[in-house]
């Protein structure tokens, strides 16, 4: 199992190995997570490739809905 040490500055560094086994690439963010006072988790957070796409879906729907309406509907929240 690879080892780190944490710096004076609370830094660390991800090991060679582990980096390359899933992939990690500078600038990419994490998300660190205490799970109990021996056990820390480091999580990637993943962007994703088309946003848009995840939140309208792959099917497009037929209703046309005029941009009034959508505006006003934006207007109400």
């Amino acid at each position: 199992m690879p080892r780190t040490r944490v710096t004076s500055k609370f830094q660390l560094t991800i090991p060679k190995e582990v980096r390359e086994e899933v992939g990690l690439k500078p600038g990419e963010v994490v998300i660190v997570e205490s799970v109990s006072e021996e056990e820390i988790v480091v999580r990637r957070f993943r962007r994703v490739k088309e946003p848009l796409r995840m939140l309208v879906g792959k099917n497009v729907s037929s209703r046309h809905v005029p941009i009034e309406e959508l505006e006003e509907k934006a207007e109400a929240r």
